[in-house]
């Protein structure tokens, strides 16, 4: 019997190194002989990824509501828990998530001040109980992550809000790692390099321990 695989995320804020973050993840994973595959929220389906767009950059100059926003997040995940996540951890494969729920709790809960209770009532319909088996919160502080943002180049709608509403989503982080032992903190502001060890440290315990 095909045992099931497992979810690993990679959360953050803005110039965190989500990116280099989920490399050192699939690296690891390789080295110990484990099938993955990668996905991104919102997006990873192509419904999912139309809604990415128009969260991203509104649609034909219209620019989502607060409300809007979350609910086209939450339909983003469904599909792409349903559609990809869920089969393929069933299938054996693990699966590396740029981003999964603790997102919208961080953005749209902290930084929009949407209250965490209506989003529990809207995460519950949309996916349940479902949630990673291991979560990577790269912690930054958000003027240094967004000044490593801006030099990429162009921002999008939510990458271009006020330092504060990046404040208080990394109180939202920080507040995860604090009460959920499935939520790890990597300090995302040293070198790649010392980033990447750590990284590989909490994952090789993870699969270790699994």
């Amino acid at each position: 019997m095909t045992l099931a695989g497992k979810f690993i995320v990679i959360e953050g804020l803005e110039g965190a190194g989500k990116s280099s973050a989920i490399e050192s993840i699939g690296e690891c994973l390789r080295r110990n002989g484990i099938g993955f595959v990668n996905t991104r929220e919102p997006g990873g389906t192509a419904m999912a990824e139309q809604l990415r767009d128009m969260i991203k950059h509104g649609f034909e100059g219209e620019m989502p509501s607060t409300a809007s926003e979350v609910l086209m997040m939450y339909a983003a995940r469904c599909q792409l828990v349903e559609q990809v996540i869920r089969p393929s951890l069933k299938q054996g494969d693990w699966v590396i998530g740029d981003r999964h729920d603790l997102s919208s709790r961080a953005y749209q809960g902290g930084g929009r001040g949407i209250a965490l209770q209506e989003l529990d009532t809207i995460r519950q319909f949309a996916i349940g109980n479902f949630e990673p088996d291991l979560t990577v919160y790269l912690d930054i502080d958000p003027s240094l992550g967004l000044s490593r943002a801006r030099s990429r180049g162009s921002l999008d709608r939510i990458e271009q809000q006020q330092l504060d509403f990046f404040e208080r989503a990394r109180v939202v982080y920080l507040d995860a790692v604090a009460s959920n032992p499935k939520v790890v903190k990597v300090d995302a502001s040293l070198d790649m390099r010392a980033v990447q060890e750590q990284i590989i440290t909490e994952v090789q315990t993870f699969i270790d321990q699994n």
